[in-house]
């Protein structure tokens, strides 16, 4: 693995159940202790101060989307009617709302939002881009890129 610098309260050990946890998220305590070369009660340690000072965030399963009809990815520019912090502050609660938006960031440029979502075919985004999208408060416009292929899609960081 590659040395990097890291953050103060960071040791080479700590750095290394990052990437190690980060790859494989279903590693056992036992397996990534003897892959850090600590002790089991060490590394439970270390890995749960992780989680308290939040460099870990949480740990969760890659579901296929087309094993579960959500093939179709979209990505979504947002511009809103106006730029006030009362105005984003509507708009990111609804959004956080919908339970098909993946992704809603805080953008600058011609956009002032982009939401990445997943759904099953261009009818089904057709019919939630009609019903939902275009009323989440103060939306001007919405442009829409439908995903040819995913070239590079959740990839670790890199630290």
């Amino acid at each position: 693995m590659k040395e990097t610098i890291s953050p103060e309260n960071l040791d080479r050990i700590d750095v290394k159940i990052l990437r190690l946890l980060q790859k494989d998220g279903r590693l056992s305590n036992a397996d990534l202790a003897q892959m850090v070369a600590v002790s089991p009660a060490t590394c439970h340690r270390r890995t749960q101060r992780l989680f308290r000072d939040g460099y870990l965030t949480g740990v969760r399963a890659l579901v296929s989307p087309q094993k579960v009809e959500r093939g179709a990815l979209v990505m979504v520019g947002v511009v809103l009617d106006r730029s006030t912090p009362e105005s984003f502050a509507d708009f990111e609660t609804a959004a956080a709302g919908l339970s098909f938006v993946l992704d809603c960031h805080l953008v600058a440029g011609d956009f002032d939002y982009f939401l990445k979502i997943r759904v099953g075919d261009m009818a089904d985004f057709n019919r939630i881009h009609g019903q939902q999208l275009i009323a989440l408060p103060g939306v001007r416009q919405t442009r829409t890129f439908f995903v040819m292929k995913e070239v590079v899609d959740n990839r670790p960081l890199d630290f």
